[in-house]
């Protein structure tokens, strides 16, 4: 019997083992909790799983505070949304401000507000990242960090599409691209890998959804490499701090604004 009960005891211990993977943390985790502990901040796009306590950067939980901002009051992502104070990013912790805004036009933010703006798998779905960048900076004190997070595309439904370049980011910004733009709606309609995606549902399913994209912003509209994306907030005329690349699709820069 007691052997029976090892064994089953065992299986147990396997069984939660395989159900419960190891979390993955990012290298250089000390340096961006470090930069952030007890500052307030505005987050683009969230809450993200990617930072609260089980994400590979765990930053809710070290923040004084965090406000937060999404380009409609209804997304696919959060659902409904309602303006003010409901910006619920950690359970243990008083709501941030919930703004209803296009991320790339902040204009209800004075300038020098925060200490901090954190975005997740946020500027691939932006038609313009640098007017997006430059609007973030815009909001931050002295000193202040920009943190994002965007996805390598080897890994992703985006593994077919070539990296954009910077050069094309920086026309974007320098043309006033709007966020209606459909400019690589022909490219993603031809190679977006829809096995990786199934969730979409068909290719008839994937382009109404995709031509509708001022609606739902579903798009990836560009696709990085981590030197595209270091390269971004540099041409911002931000300093890095750091960058890595964190498994399976997770490119990651912090990098700090100074006046």
């Amino acid at each position: 019997m007691i052997g029976s009960h090892w064994l089953r005891k065992k299986v147990r211990i396997a069984s939660n083992l395989i159900r419960s993977p190891p979390i993955i943390r990012a290298n250089n985790i000390e340096i961006y909790l470090d930069n952030l502990r007890y500052k307030h901040g505005i987050e683009i796009g969230g809450p993200s799983s990617i930072f609260n306590e089980h994400g590979i950067l765990p930053i809710y939980p070290v923040v004084g505070s965090l406000d937060g901002c999404n380009y409609s009051k209804e997304t696919i992502w959060e659902g409904k949304l309602k303006e003010g104070w409901t910006y619920k990013y950690q359970e243990d912790k008083e709501p941030g401000y919930q703004y209803i805004c296009e991320a790339v036009d902040l204009a209800q933010v004075r300038p020098g507000t925060y200490d901090f703006v954190l975005s997740s798998h946020s500027i691939e779905h932006m038609a313009n990242p640098l007017k997006a960048i430059s609007e973030w900076k815009r909001v931050l004190k002295d000193d202040g960090i920009l943190l994002f997070v965007v996805p390598d595309k080897e890994n992703t439904f985006d593994h077919n599409r070539s990296i954009t370049s910077l050069n094309h980011l920086v026309d974007d910004l320098e043309n006033d691209v709007g966020e209606d733009d459909l400019t690589h709606l022909p490219e993603i309609l031809e190679l977006h890998d829809l096995k990786r995606s199934p969730e979409v549902g068909d290719y008839a399913s994937f382009k109404k959804r995709s031509q509708d994209n001022h609606l739902n912003r579903c798009l990836h509209q560009h696709v990085f490499d981590i030197e595209v994306a270091r390269g971004m907030v540099e041409y911002m005329g931000l300093n890095i701090i750091t960058s890595e690349f964190v498994r399976p699709f997770n490119i990651i820069v912090m990098a700090k604004y100074v006046q």
